[in-house]
């Protein structure tokens, strides 16, 4: 039998019963306004609910619009400021914003010195890595993304959860652009609790409850270990990316990020890093670049498929095509996260949007 692209819509976010498609320019107003009234600048605000609708398009529904209530939980207990600076020190500011500007720093020492880094300390969580990969894209450049979190994963051996889930996102500019951005955990940690909402087990192999012992109930992993991807390897990834977003950028670092879901006795102080490179550096020009790419891209795309396979695709190409579909299908919503989003936009004076 032969395998069903792995892009499909529904097969990204309709696991459990059929929920109702929203348009996603509704969706956006209605974030947008939602954190204006929280206090955001209306740009800013714009700006973070374009991230979090970009990521239910690109089927990444646990980064998506669910979670405005907790974003606006945090705002309003004092451990994330509304208006933030533009400096790398990101004041606890929304990490969206923080992050989309670090990047803009990054692009344009990258455009005048070919390299461009931005490191970022007093940050909070931002979201896809992939939104600040293709805003390096947008502007015909190479990237690393990369962030810390709070504890999800333990070191190699060990029984206690003290990495992050950390992403390791990474971009490469062509005429279809490479965009990398995975979990080091074998499952993210907000599917694990979108599968829980849905009544559904999380594969074996995935996780541990607080106890340390193997589990498929996804809150329980959740509030537990979540394992890292190929064992030491992935552990050693996360190990990486705490050491570059955390230890060497002056913010919290080894277990002392704090967590998104449940503590708003502080700031959560994380770290993010990002690396821009021109891709003319060692070739005579961009353009001489993007056509070494779409010949790779197309030599990748001529191989001869596994069995079950229809299709090799690129990194971040399923998303690109979930995100075609979803613009014009509208993008489905779980009752509970209808339900609330109505009762937070119930405390902002806001109607949410009726589905199709």
């Amino acid at each position: 039998m032969k395998l069903r692209p792995r892009f499909k819509a529904h097969e990204l976010q309709v696991l459990g019963p059929q929920p109702r498609p929203f348009w996603a320019r509704w969706r956006q107003a209605f974030v947008g306004k939602a954190f204006g009234q929280l206090g955001l600048p209306s740009g800013d605000a714009n700006l973070v609910a374009r991230c979090l609708v970009e990521a239910d398009l690109r089927g990444q529904a646990g980064h998506g619009i669910q979670r405005l209530p907790m974003y606006a939980g945090r705002i309003r207990a004092g451990v994330v400021k509304p208006r933030s600076s533009c400096s790398v020190h990101g004041d606890d500011g929304m990490g969206f914003v923080v992050a989309t500007r670090a990047m803009d720093e990054a692009i344009q020492i990258a455009r005048d010195q070919g390299v461009g880094l931005a490191g970022v300390r007093r940050s909070t969580h931002f979201g896809c890595s992939s939104h600040y990969v293709m805003q390096a894209l947008e502007a015909d450049m190479l990237s690393f993304v990369f962030t810390n979190s709070s504890p999800a994963l333990p070191p190699f051996g060990g029984a206690r959860a003290l990495l992050g889930a950390s992403p390791f996102a990474a971009g490469v500019p062509g005429t279809q652009p490479v965009v990398l951005d995975m979990s080091t955990t074998v499952i993210a940690r907000g599917k694990l609790r979108l599968m829980s909402q849905r009544g559904e087990e999380i594969p074996e192999g995935v996780g541990l409850d607080k106890e340390g012992r193997p589990t498929r109930d996804g809150m329980e992993a959740f509030h537990g270990v979540t394992l890292p991807f190929g064992g030491a390897k992935g552990a050693a990834i996360s190990l990486l990316m705490d050491l570059l977003s955390g230890l060497f950028t002056g913010a919290a670092f080894g277990g002392r990020v704090r967590s998104l879901y449940n503590d708003t006795d502080g700031a959560q102080d994380v770290g993010h890093f990002l690396l821009c490179m021109r891709p003319d550096l060692f070739l005579p020009s961009t353009e001489a670049f993007k056509e070494r790419m779409d010949e790779m891209a197309a030599i990748l795309k001529s191989q001869p498929c596994a069995e079950g396979v229809e299709e090799v695709l690129l990194p971040g190409e399923p998303e690109t095509r979930s995100e075609r579909q979803l613009r014009v299908e509208g993008v489905p919503l779980q009752e509970d996260v209808v339900a609330s989003l109505r009762e937070e936009g119930s405390k902002l004076g806001l109607e949410f949007p009726a589905p199709l």
